[in-house]
């Protein structure tokens, strides 16, 4: 009785150890991934269309973008799409959000990125973070699940908005007044921010 005992005590402080690795590995290569990306902005003496270039090849490894496609639809309209409907979202879905990545990042000037944290439910992790300039904080948390490969994100709140919840949100306004193809379009067109 008192081996069963041990060994279980073993495997629940193993299993703890593991959690927190785990979600720490998630913060270490979140914060590699910014920090990299980071550098980059300031690079003085590189283009911006060379800076964004660089910058989606560091930061694209770690977001699930067609899971977060996904998600900005929801159950309500995913499931209805045929598979080349799927596939022309998803398409557009990425630029538009690899455009707003850049867009937001290349406000970045001299902040620092304080990582909180990290809080692991499972196989997702969140990380608090937040990004300090000489006159203010904004909070910005990064929601990442574990794939196969590695750590992925498939959510971002900034200021504790969601970006999948306001995607969903417009997406559904979008669609409750037109067509699929209407919101194709005004994915095509930049409508939506």
């Amino acid at each position: 009785m008192k081996r069963l005992l041990y060994a279980v005590l073993i495997l629940l402080l193993s299993a703890q150890a593991g959690l927190t690795d785990d979600k720490n590995s998630a913060k270490e290569i979140l914060a590699s991934k910014l920090d990299a990306a980071i550098a980059v902005l300031q690079k003085k003496n590189m283009d911006k269309q060379e800076k964004d270039r660089q910058i989606i090849e560091i930061v694209t490894p770690i977001f699930d973008f067609s899971i977060m496609a996904k998600l900005s639809l929801g159950r309500k309209y995913w499931p209805g799409l045929s598979e080349e409907q799927k596939e022309k979202f998803t398409d557009l879905f990425i630029k538009r959000m690899e455009a707003s990545y850049l867009e937001k990042l290349s406000l970045y000037t001299d902040e620092a990125v304080v990582y909180k944290t990290p809080v692991q439910d499972g196989r997702k992790v969140v990380i608090p973070t937040e990004v300090i300039s000489k006159d203010k904080k904004i909070s910005m948390t990064y929601k990442l699940y574990k794939s196969t490969q590695s750590w992925k994100i498939y959510d971002m709140e900034i200021e504790g908005i969601s970006i999948i919840v306001t995607y969903r949100s417009q997406f559904d306004q979008i669609l409750d007044k037109g067509t699929f193809d209407d919101l194709l379009l005004k994915l095509e067109t930049t409508e939506i921010k």
